[in-house]
């Protein structure tokens, strides 16, 4: 009799806590020592936004709930759950603090207050398809997974710091707040041990990432984010262990990804980024394996990709902005392999001082997929990037050095210079020999080599010092061999440059 008055006490509750419960109370807590659900809507589909409709029937105190996840054992043989959908939960729901073996599943739901979870630790917490004025639940602690799909937060929710095992779910759910004194959404500090999936989400007002550890994915696939004053996704630091798939993303504000590693994709196709006047995409100082900008609407602002590393690049020139800042800026392979010419202006954009690396990177990256044509044509640009920072008897010599040579980079340029050249002078020379110096002792003259005798500075075929050309004809040999001088200084010039490169 003694064990059968236990298991009464134990499947029922006492009088003390139970003498001013409601009979859906009531029902509440009689099926949460066995697990079991509450389904307490009236239609399906019902809005939960419209909890404040709902007569005492569908609704539940929260200190009931406290009451029963802490204090309300188990009954023996069972597995308790808090499993609820579709009520009206008044007053705060506070569990600061406590620690919660059971899981808690409150679907369908409207709460009136802030739950607080400050410091919990929970086994499993699952809030699908309910409405909240906010979420205070800092340094929180789940050791399965955190549901938060379909939600709509009408407050800031707090998760900075907070430590889940598994996965942080939260496909479609919505983040506002009255006011934008702080982020809709904050994850700060964050440990998720699976992934972050989050696809469809809405958020009105700024969600703070920084400092955050995903070990697995971030899905954020169709989301919105919309802070177009300041910074809409803020997620420096960042660290994900494998891809970031942000596919047509739309983001209204800064989206902010400085010092942020990640494993493997950062998946960009499609997305739409604005934040006109300012910076549209931060991802500086970064380490990511590929980062895909393609396919998407132009970039209203700038694009700030200073001292990251990138494997893998793929960059479309239709998604560039007017402003685009990539110092130091390193990758191993862009892509889509595209003309030099379709390349360069984004080198071009960068309003800062002349910088060659981002030059030597795009050459590079040209000769790692063997078109060395590209190649040359990027460091021809370099050379013209380089001589707008050069003093004026600097910028001449290059201006000479480009129109006769192209810096050393189009070299038939120099053989076509030296043939109309040599053509002029032959025909000049050949219609008015010039005077041997001494009759006796000078060779047959031959207008060709004797121009090529003025031309070539290092080649001597014993024309020019065996005759003296007067009136105009003397002008056209001074013209000839100054010609000849600096074809060659260029031509060495050139040569160097491209053998010092090799």
């Amino acid at each position: 009799m003694a064990v059968d008055s236990s298991n009464a006490a134990r499947q029922s509750p006492g009088v003390s806590e139970t003498n001013d419960l409601t009979p859906t109370e009531m029902r509440v807590w009689r099926a949460f020592p066995r697990g079991e659900s509450v389904d307490l809507r009236a239609a399906e589909n019902e809005d939960p936004a419209l909890g404040n409709t709902w007569g005492t029937e569908r609704t539940v105190r929260a200190s009931v709930l406290r009451t029963l996840l802490l204090k309300v054992p188990q009954e023996e043989g069972e597995i308790a759950a808090l499993r609820i959908t579709g009520a009206r939960i008044t007053g705060v729901l506070d569990l600061k603090y406590a620690t919660i073996d059971a899981a808690i599943r409150l679907n369908h739901c409207h709460f009136d207050g802030v739950p607080d979870l400050y410091g919990a630790r929970l086994r499993q917490l699952n809030l699908s398809k309910s409405v909240l004025p906010g979420l205070t639940s800092a340094a929180l602690r789940v050791e399965g997974v955190l549901h938060m799909t379909d939600c709509r937060m009408q407050g800031p929710v707090r998760l900075g710091g907070a430590q889940i095992s598994g996965a942080l779910f939260m496909e479609r759910a919505q983040f506002t707040a009255p006011d934008d004194s702080e982020p809709v959404l904050q994850l700060n500090q964050a440990a998720i041990g699976g992934d972050l999936w989050a696809p469809e989400m809405r958020a009105h007002g700024q969600v703070r990432l920084t400092g955050a550890s995903v070990a697995g994915r971030i899905n954020v696939q169709d989301a919105e984010f919309d802070r177009p004053d300041g910074i809409a996704l803020d997620a420096q630091n960042l660290n994900v262990g494998a891809h970031v798939r942000a596919r047509c993303v739309r983001a209204q504000g800064r989206i902010e990804l400085r010092g942020s590693r990640i494993s493997g994709r950062l998946d960009l196709l499609h997305a739409r980024l604005s934040h006109p006047g300012d910076t549209a995409l931060r991802a500086s100082s970064c380490v990511i394996g590929e980062l895909w900008l393609r396919g998407g609407d132009r970039i209203e602002g700038a694009l700030n990709l200073r001292r990251s590393q990138i494997e893998i690049l793929t960059l479309e020139p239709e998604m560039l902005p007017d402003q685009v800042h990539l110092s130091n800026l390193t990758y191993t392979v862009l892509t889509p392999h595209e003309p030099a010419e379709r390349r360069l202006p984004m080198l071009e954009r960068d309003e800062e001082r002349y910088e060659p690396y981002g030059y030597e990177q795009l050459t590079a990256a040209y000769r790692h997929v063997g078109d060395d044509d590209a190649a040359r044509l990027v460091q021809l640009a370099k050379q013209r990037r380089r001589r707008t920072t050069l003093t004026w008897y600097g910028r001449l010599w290059g201006y000479v050095q480009d129109v006769t040579v192209g810096y050393g980079f189009r070299p038939l340029r120099a053989a076509v210079w030296l043939l109309s050249l040599m053509t002029i002078g032959s025909i000049a020379y050949g219609l008015d020999h010039p005077r041997p110096v001494k009759a006796d002792e000078a060779p047959d003259f031959n207008p060709v080599f004797y121009t090529l005798d003025l031309l070539l500075p290092v080649i001597n075929f014993g024309q020019e010092p065996a005759f003296a050309p007067d009136g105009w004809y003397q002008w056209l040999s001074y013209t000839l061999i100054i010609t000849g001088w600096i074809l060659a200084t260029t031509i060495v010039a050139g040569v160097s440059r491209t053998v010092s490169r090799q």
